[in-house]
């Protein structure tokens, strides 16, 4: 089954807390603090895969989610990182932010790119040692590592696409001028998915041909095939416009090709400015005239006409020389850049949100950050407070409190920790 679109859930790992530990040996009196830094978290990254054509694998498994990194341990010993998760996708795929629509990365070459960072290792209390605080009982937890939903779309990277309505020829086409194989039969919608066919040019040079499935009148709204394939147009440096010039299904030639042109205008206005060769195939079941009358239509409006038949290979050559002459002139195939992440950086996580509310006099604070911080904080030790106080005071906590109103004396509760407010 072709599967082109699929949506999953990345999470990278979390890093590792950092350790709070003393050292104690014999002998050695004060040994001081010597608590480890926790691991990194592992990242999910995502890599081209050649052997892969479709999205398939994803309908099945919707969560990617990498391992966290290790704890730090005493002796000053860093805790592990973990390993990053590789997600193998088929070349051409687009990663989206499902909430935004924005481009993470386009994975088209071997490079693995992160899509989701894994979170930073925390502190071990070592870091925190002074000539006035020699034995901090607190270290930083681990920070989280990245998630969210991503989109994938596959785009295949092809140089020319074959676009037209069905069964006018370009199976056919593709079969004739490469070692591809489609299913061809004399009814519509034969090509249920696109087919990739590389046309060699000898001296070791080929481009990549698309046959893009039958389109028809509305296909952009979705209808027949509809944009299900359309997205597949939108790499290409170039399109071949196939047509019946004979008319054989029992439409005209003329209202066919503005029809497609409308379509494909609809869905993306940048492939109507595509640059287009337009071929009339089955030009062996035309009457008198009905060729050159179609040619004079297509000229007319700026395009270049090659009268085909496809089945036997008869005047093909001139259409392929024509499309190679073309693709030399046009720039690479089209790659989507990255955009701005939608997410906010690891590293700013203490800075996040924070929201404060009201009930029966008690502030009730809630921010998820905060409590893997007060994991680590012993609440029986004064430099454990103080450094507590500094992060709810760096953090925009103590100013979230004010903004609700809370005076001094009223009692504020941050996760069960409750405290008497102080100005």
């Amino acid at each position: 089954m072709f599967i082109d679109v699929a949506k999953i859930l990345v999470k990278a790992g979390d890093g590792g807390d950092g350790a709070v530990s003393f050292h104690r040996e014999k002998y050695v009196a004060a040994g001081g603090p010597d608590g480890g830094d926790g691991g990194r978290g592992g990242s999910v990254l995502f890599q081209a895969d050649s052997n892969l054509s479709t999205l398939a694998d994803f309908r099945y498994k919707r969560k990617y989610l990498a391992q966290r990194g290790e704890n730090g341990r005493g002796g000053r010993c860093a805790g592990k990182s973990a390993p990053d998760l590789v997600v193998k996708v088929p070349r051409g795929t687009v990663v989206k932010d499902a909430a935004t629509g924005r481009v993470i990365a386009d994975i088209w070459d071997d490079e693995p790119q992160i899509i989701a960072k894994g979170g930073r290792g925390g502190w071990g209390n070592t870091h925190f040692a002074t000539p006035s605080r020699q034995t901090p009982r607190f270290a930083k937890p681990g920070l989280p590592g990245q998630e969210l939903e991503v989109q994938l779309e596959l785009k295949l990277l092809a140089d020319v696409g074959l676009v037209g309505f069905p069964n006018v020829g370009k199976s056919t086409l593709i079969s004739v001028v490469s070692e591809a194989k489609p299913y061809i039969a004399n009814y519509h919608f034969t090509t249920l998915t696109p087919v990739l066919g590389v046309v060699p040019l000898g001296e070791g040079r080929s481009f990549v041909m698309a046959d893009i499935p039958g389109l028809i009148e509305g296909a952009w709204e979705g209808k027949g095939l509809g944009h299900q394939f359309l997205r597949h147009v939108e790499r290409c440096r170039m399109l071949v416009h196939i047509v019946d010039v004979s008319g054989s299904e029992g439409r005209d030639p003329k209202e066919d090709f503005q029809i497609i042109n409308r379509e494909l205008q609809k869905f993306n206005p940048e492939l109507a400015e595509r640059p287009m060769l337009v071929a009339g195939n089955k030009c062996d079941l035309t009457e008198d005239g009905q060729v050159e009358d179609f040619r004079a239509f297509v000229e007319g409006q700026g395009y270049q006409f090659f009268p085909i038949i496809a089945l036997i290979n008869e005047q093909v050559d001139a259409l392929i020389n024509a499309i190679t002459a073309q693709l030399q002139k046009l720039p690479p195939i089209l790659r989507y850049q990255p955009e701005p992440m939608a997410f906010r950086p690891v590293e700013d996580l203490e800075k996040g949100r924070v929201s404060v509310t009201e009930e029966d006099g008690v502030y009730s604070v809630e921010a998820p950050w905060l409590q893997r911080i007060m994991q680590t904080v012993d609440f029986d030790d004064s430099e454990s407070l103080q450094y507590f106080q500094r992060v709810l005071v760096s953090a925009g906590v103590i100013d979230a409190l004010r903004e609700a109103g809370c005076d001094e004396g009223d009692t504020v509760d941050i996760y069960g920790l409750e405290f008497d407010f102080v100005e």
